[in-house]
């Protein structure tokens, strides 16, 4: 990411999520050496990102979205396929994430990955309120990746 994609990222955002991040927060993460972010582009659009920070050996991804239009081409799934091989190249061993309990074809993509339910948190979402599952990868396996 940088900071040409703030603006785009933080529209996706918007539409997106119910509680998105503001451009401000966003651009913030570029000066954040402990996050992570990489934006897919297609023809000069930004047509997804993701977001992870990293402390230690474990990460954990905070945003992955992808634009109505381009959904199901198998965006997200080379998002988090690259997040997850650059996180291993830094050193990192697991990465971790929330999704909601109701995101059927999002908690499908992570099964897929290879993610694996290993917990679970009550009314983490507002907007509406629902309980997210705690989700983790090995990276250590991450070279099992389709892409």
């Amino acid at each position: 990411m940088e900071q040409r994609h703030v603006a785009a990222i933080a529209a996706l955002e918007r539409a997106c999520f119910s509680d998105p991040w503001t451009d401000a927060a966003i651009a913030s993460e570029l000066d954040n050496p402990l996050s992570l972010w990489l934006v897919a582009i297609s023809d000069d659009t930004v047509c997804g990102y993701i977001g992870s920070q990293t402390c230690g050996e474990e990460s954990d991804m905070m945003n992955l979205a992808v634009a109505p239009a381009y959904r199901r081409q198998g965006v997200a799934e080379q998002l988090v396929s690259a997040l997850a091989r650059e996180l291993r190249k830094q050193g990192s061993r697991s990465l971790t994430l929330e999704v909601r309990e109701s995101n059927a074809p999002a908690r499908e993509l992570y099964q897929k990955l290879g993610f694996v339910q290993t917990g679970r948190r009550p009314n983490y979402y507002f907007h509406p309120q629902e309980a997210a599952l705690i989700l983790r990868k090995e990276l250590v396996e991450c070279e099992n990746f389709s892409h």
